[in-house]
């Protein structure tokens, strides 16, 4: 039996993707709309800022093409927070006028194919970075990439088969990839066996899009993609502000301000 690498877990993740019904919307007459809005925005506001729990975090984006119309994005301490900011939007009359079409729930993860021996602390510094990435701000920036992905487990390729130091050496070079694109794109790789469809979900944040098709494309190039990666549905989007919902339902995208994450 091949050896599993320790994993460490932050944040739950919960990707939700809403469709809106855009002919039940408009026949609301303008001051149900401005109070379905203003109700809106102050829930958005409270979940940027994680009001709901101890610590964490929140963003939205408008989705381009037909898959999704909005993605919001949150980040919580315990899965029993994740659930209760969404029974909370479904209290919104915003809610109403949307249908699900897609969720991913996960948790943050770090693989450690290279711990440290057993009871060796790793340095103040080395720790401060683990927080950092285990709960992690939501970038300020204007656009967002998810998608879902597992390994291979065919009967010839199969990644869980792999001794461990095969599998070392091809994510090392996986990752070399990425620190490339630093600077460019920020990467959020949340796990997800045992609790969705896919094994991991990867969130990229850059202020270009262009790098999101760049850096996924070198990487099908790579061993650990090209013979064991399996991708599921992409979701892009440009993040809005909570009081950029009132804009972007009024058939204006907002411009080039997102508002960091408090």
């Amino acid at each position: 039996m091949s050896a599993a690498p320790q994993t460490i877990e932050g944040w739950y993740a919960l990707h939700d993707m809403r469709r809106i019904d855009w002919r039940a919307w408009k026949r609301l007459d303008e001051a149900e709309r401005r109070a379905a809005l203003q109700e809106a925005a102050g829930f958005l506001a409270r979940c940027e800022r994680a009001a709901d729990a101890p610590e964490g975090g929140s963003a939205f984006y408008a989705v381009a093409g037909h898959k999704a119309d909005l993605m919001f994005l949150h980040l919580r301490p315990s899965l029993d927070h994740l659930v209760q900011v969404e029974l909370a939007f479904h209290q919104t009359r915003l809610a109403d006028f949307t249908e699900r079409v897609s969720s991913y729930t996960s948790v943050i993860e770090l693989s450690r194919y290279n711990p440290e021996e057993p009871g060796e602390a790793p340095p103040p510094e080395r720790e401060a970075a683990l927080v950092r990435r285990l709960k992690p701000a939501i970038p300020a920036v204007r656009y967002a990439c998810f998608y879902p992905m597992s390994k291979k487990r065919g009967e010839i390729d199969n990644w869980y088969t792999l001794p461990m130091e095969k599998r070392r050496e091809l994510m090392y070079s996986h990752g070399m990839i990425g620190r490339g694109y630093k600077g460019q794109v920020t990467q959020m790789v949340t796990g997800s066996v045992g609790l969705d469809d896919w094994e991991w979900g990867v969130t990229l944040f850059a202020d270009d899009p262009l790098p999101f098709k760049k850096l996924v494309y070198e990487m099908r190039f790579d061993e650990a993609s090209a013979k064991y990666g399996l991708f599921g549905p992409f979701w892009v989007g440009v993040r809005l502000s909570p009081a950029g919902i009132e804009e972007y339902m009024a058939g204006r995208l907002p411009g080039r301000e997102p508002t960091a994450t408090a």
